[in-house]
């Protein structure tokens, strides 16, 4: 996309890592320069986009200051709160700036150029709305193949193959169990040691302290060679050198994010979906994974090993989308 003509862009970034990273994605699938605006809140966001609608309701001070003309060709928000955002800076720019928004606005939907939302949030199609496999995220072909020159050597001490293990948690709707923890483990410690292969293994703050101390438990008495990343720890993140250099990756089922991102990688993806850990949203999520051939469900008698996919890439087709508007003539009507 390198030879199209370069646009103004910017980029809402909320104080939500999930909104960012799928805008940041989209964004940099473009190809070209962008601006990052940073936005905060005030307790007046919690109000419903009905009443928000086209305005700077519930945005601090310092966040409006940055908000400024000259206005953008083109906007990309992800997330509910943003939404009013984005259709207010369209309205200052008297229809120039084109908005792309990332997952449900929750109102005004005719107000937005482009809104892609997942496939499994299964939303009733419409001329300005884009169904995407997954959720944008920043994990290209290029970046892994970056993370793995640069982790390589870091690792090379943990024998092939080798099996990540990304440990997300609870929710707030549902329970990560030391139970659950205790399955996961165990199923991906028997299968590093029976192909004498290695472990590498990261947990979050959703995982919680009891099923913490299990996993680190069970790894110390394991006998496998393993690299863990205490999600405290303040070290480098070595998340997307496991991304780059598993052969396999094992991800719990709990978040959209981690799927999407494990599933860009080369390695064997395969999703951890107990009884009561992924809510239905989720669950429709990884099942069109499983169709798409990008991930298989770890079950009881699942054998871990690996095996190739395509590579999940949703920012791509939203970004592909973005340019067709940016071609296009304004709608002074949205």
């Amino acid at each position: 996309m390198s030879d199209q003509e370069t646009h103004l862009i910017w980029v809402l970034a909320d104080d939500r890592a999930g909104n960012i990273n799928q805008a940041v994605g989209v964004a940099e699938a473009l190809a070209q320069p962008f601006k990052r605006i940073d936005i905060a809140y005030t307790n007046l966001v919690k109000l419903p986009n009905f009443i928000r609608r086209a305005s700077l309701i519930g945005v601090d001070d310092e966040s409006r200051a940055r908000l400024v003309a000259p206005w953008p060709d083109l906007v990309i928000a992800a997330g509910r709160r943003t939404a009013p955002i984005a259709r207010w800076i369209k309205k200052q720019s008297r229809g120039h700036s084109r908005i792309c928004q990332i997952m449900r606005p929750d109102g005004g939907e005719n107000a937005f150029d482009l809104i892609a939302v997942p496939a499994h949030d299964r939303i009733p199609v419409r001329e300005n709305i884009v169904e995407i496999p997954g959720a944008p995220h920043r994990v290209t072909e290029t970046r892994l193949l970056v993370e793995a020159d640069k982790w390589r050597s870091y690792f090379k001490g943990l024998p092939s193959p080798r099996f990540a293990v990304i440990i997300g948690g609870s929710t707030k709707k549902t329970t990560f169990t030391p139970a659950m923890a205790e399955e996961l483990i165990a199923r991906a410690i028997d299968a590093a040691r029976s192909v004498d292969g290695s472990l590498l293994v990261t947990t979050s703050r959703r995982t919680g302290q009891e099923c913490e101390e299990l996993i680190v438990s069970r790894l110390a008495d394991s006998g496998v060679t393993y690299h863990l990343h205490d999600w405290k720890s303040q070290d480098e993140n070595p998340y997307f050198g496991y991304l780059a250099l598993a052969d396999v990756l094992i991800v719990t089922s709990d978040s959209v994010s981690m799927c999407c991102e494990a599933a860009a990688a080369p390695g064997g993806v395969y999703i951890y979906a107990p009884d009561g850990l992924a809510n239905v949203r989720h669950q429709r999520l990884h099942q069109n994974l499983y169709e798409g051939g990008y991930a298989r469900p770890l079950l009881s008698d699942t054998e871990l090993v690996p095996f190739k996919h395509p590579s999940l890439q949703p920012a791509r087709l939203v970004a592909q989308r973005c340019l067709e508007l940016l071609g296009a003539p304004a709608d002074q009507d949205r």
